[in-house]
């Protein structure tokens, strides 16, 4: 399952080949960062609030679907804020001791950036909460009547987290973050002018055509975006004159088996299964992951958030089910129960 996901051009998640891609086309400013206008906004001003204070910026939460930049602005704000930022995730801090290992080593006002968040262990998440208010630590050395306690003074920091499920991170902790912004999915304008300056960072001959056809199969999402953007390079190297034109891009997105609206086949795959095994629903989520071989959390994580965002799927309280948007695109005539059961 986790191969299928790794071998999906349309998937969210990050690839092992992602990485250097994305290091260099990751903007360094707000300005030069696109889309999210509103997030930018905010906190354009609380940085140069705290820059003009002096202060560190408050502990900042990114959350929202995984591919719309979450990692990049926490790279942003540390470059805004003129400070350096420490970079680790949630699995790999597993006692007290690494937290306290990483925050005695911070700078004063430095970012530390903690990716997938919601995964920190619990102990360790423990460790955070004086430290995220008093930029205190209290260490107890040795056990029972002979233990002392420590007190650490911590360096002033920020705190940025990433999640995609903000719901599962313990509520003393959230309730810890100053800021909290949820980032949306992108709209094929802004995707487009994504496009166009990656395309211009590597070299890459595209006209408005392409850069159309490109945008409006990312799924909303700027790193899906720019790996169409690498594939179709090699295609237009390999196909074409070098050039990603309107047909080329169509081609070659076909070749991908990527719908005109970014539905690949594993998406259809869960939308057959929900329209014709399961009459439209209502179906449970776990019936629907063992229908397509995938597991509950990555369904609700990876292929529900798209399609409940274009309207092709709908949550109730006894389960999921298909619109009439997701039984037109599969060319499946709507039956009357499931009419009515929609209403």
């Amino acid at each position: 399952m986790e191969e299928r996901q790794a071998s999906r051009v349309v998937s969210p998640e990050p690839q092992p080949d992602d990485t250097e891609l994305e290091r260099s086309l990751r903007p360094r400013t707000l300005r030069d960062y696109v889309g999210q206008t509103r997030i930018k906004q905010q906190l354009e001003i609380y940085i140069r609030a705290a820059l003009e204070r002096g202060d560190p910026l408050d502990h900042v939460l990114l959350y929202g679907p995984p591919g719309l930049g979450k990692t990049t602005l926490a790279h942003v704000i540390s470059h805004e804020l003129g400070v350096g930022i420490r970079v680790t995730s949630g699995p790999a801090i597993e006692r007290p001791g690494d937290m306290v290992a990483i925050l005695t080593n911070l700078e004063d006002r430095e970012v530390l950036f903690i990716d997938e968040i919601h995964r920190l262990n619990r102990i360790a998440g423990e460790a955070l909460y004086p430290a995220m208010e008093d930029f205190l630590y209290d260490w107890v050395a040795g056990k029972g009547p002979s233990a002392r306690t420590y007190r650490i003074k911590l360096p002033r920091f920020t705190l940025v987290g990433a999640t995609t499920r903000a719901g599962l991170i313990a509520s003393p902790l959230r309730d810890r973050f100053g800021i909290t912004v949820r980032l949306e999915y992108y709209t094929p304008e802004e995707l487009a002018c994504i496009i166009r300056r990656s395309a211009g960072i590597l070299n890459i001959d595209i006209d408005e055509e392409g850069v159309s056809e490109i945008s409006r199969r990312s799924r909303g999402t700027p790193r899906v975006a720019n790996r169409l953007l690498k594939r179709l390079r090699d295609f237009a190297q390999v196909r074409a004159n070098g050039v990603i034109t309107g047909e080329v891009a169509r081609e070659g997105l076909e070749l991908l088996e990527i719908d005109d609206i970014g539905l690949d086949v594993t998406d259809r795959e869960m939308l057959k299964a929900l329209i014709l095994k399961y009459g439209g629903g209502p179906v449970g989520i776990d019936a629907l992951a063992a229908s397509i071989s995938e597991e509950p959390e990555t369904v609700e994580d990876v292929y529900e958030p798209y399609l409940l965002q274009i309207g092709f799927l709908r949550r109730t309280p006894r389960g999921r089910m298909a619109t009439p948007l997701a039984y037109a695109h599969m060319n499946v005539d709507l039956p009357e129960e499931s009419q009515r059961r929609l209403v």
